[in-house]
């Protein structure tokens, strides 16, 4: 039985599901696990698709183990236990920044990746660690095909407008540009949402994806017309540890005036800020709920207006609203703050119902609210799957 691998390499986990091919070619989650906590100590848990626990490891005094050695052991048992006569033919993997050539999924090749780690620059977050599990499973299996999937691509067909900075255009034709992220969870949120509501699905939506990186997409019958974050993953939304938007002057202040060096205001902007820098607790929303100190609760505020006030804006690049689709970790979850973001949004016609929002929906709006609400868990790992599996049987 043939099957396909996705791989989601962050900085400190990477997520990774397994696909099979039924006898109609179409693909059946079989299994997926996380390895997380790399760099500190790392666990790794793999459960079947009926819940299961497969494996279930810990490395205590693992802080010097790289991806490539977790890999190398996740290998190392995949061959023995869970595979059972089911062959690899590709693995998938999520690649942050795709830059400006890279506009759809890839097989990877040696002069991709030299043009993918040209980008790190532009997800230092991510990108290197993307890549370095791609460069691991290479000489772990050389002969196994590795795709490339965007999350850059969705957002690659935008208006021209909404891809611009204000900035000489000189440079605007270097690559400084507004780029958008997300793409493969708000691809699987398009497709989904129109399976579950196709009349909404035409219309106008905005998906949040709402997790330790967060962002909005404004979206026109399932078309990314616009988005919080742009050149970076920085921009946009407040996150778990990123500030979001930001006024350029408090970057040039902060290295001008009070002496920081690009790379410590980097480590600030990106590791320190968020919900952990207001709160001075936690980048975990779990956390702060439970805190109950005054930080705690400015930065859940925080979190919420920042989101109203990015979807009021998004609203008006789509001309009007229909419907709103939270999603990923806090967006499925949270069902206190799906709240507190909808009641910020009751002025575009938004009326949420909050017996179905504590139930975590789907259909979390009331019956008469003009602008519908939804709650969709998203599965990008699904859609780096089927854009593999395409790829592969492509080059066929």
């Amino acid at each position: 039985m043939k099957a396909v691998v996705s791989l989601n390499s962050g900085s400190s986990s990477i997520k990774f599901s397994l696909f099979v091919l039924d006898t109609q070619g179409a693909l059946q989650f079989s299994a997926g696990g996380k390895i997380e906590k790399i760099g500190i100590a790392p666990s790794l848990k793999v459960r079947s698709v009926e819940g299961a626990i497969l494996l279930e490891r810990d490395w205590p005094d693992g802080a010097s183990l790289s991806h490539a050695d977790l890999l190398a052991d996740l290998f190392a048992w995949a061959a023995e236990y869970p595979l059972e006569g089911r062959e690899i033919i590709a693995i998938g993997h999520r690649v942050v920044h795709g830059g400006t050539e890279f506009a759809a999924p890839r097989l990877i090749e040696p002069d991709l990746l030299d043009a993918l780690e040209a980008l790190c620059p532009l997800a230092p977050l991510h990108q290197p660690h993307n890549l370095a599990a791609i460069r691991a499973i290479a000489a772990l299996s050389p002969d196994l095909p590795q795709v490339a999937c965007f999350d850059t691509a969705f957002h690659r067909d935008k208006p021209a407008l909404a891809a611009r900075l204000a900035i000489p255009r000189a440079l605007h034709d270097q690559g400084v540009r507004r780029y958008g992220f997300h793409g493969l969870s708000y691809e699987y949120i398009a497709r989904r949402l129109a399976e579950i509501d196709p009349a909404l699905a035409s219309g106008r939506v905005i998906a949040a994806h709402l997790g330790n990186g967060a962002s909005l997409c404004a979206m026109d019958a399932g078309r990314s017309i616009d988005t919080t974050m742009g050149f970076t993953a920085l921009d946009g939304l407040m996150m778990g540890t990123r500030c979001g938007s930001l006024d350029p002057g408090a970057v040039l202040h902060l290295q001008s005036q009070m002496g920081m060096s690009a790379a410590q205001v980097e480590e600030l902007l990106y590791k320190r800020s968020g919900l952990l820098g207001v709160s001075g607790l936690s980048s975990d929303m779990r956390t702060l709920a439970e805190a109950g100190t005054a930080e705690a609760e400015e930065a859940m505020d925080l979190f919420a207006w920042r989101a109203g006030r990015e979807a009021g804006a998004l609203a008006s690049s789509l001309g009007g609203l229909d419907g709103i689709v939270f999603t990923a970790g806090i967006g499925e979850n949270d069902a206190a703050m799906r709240s507190r973001i909808c009641r910020r949004l009751e002025w575009l016609g938004l009326e949420i119902d909050e017996i179905a929002n504590a139930g975590n929906g789907p259909l979390i709006s009331l019956p008469d609210s003009k602008v519908k609400a939804y709650v969709i868990a998203t599965d990008e790992e699904r859609m780096i799957a089927l854009h593999t599996l395409k790829i592969v049987e492509k080059a066929e």
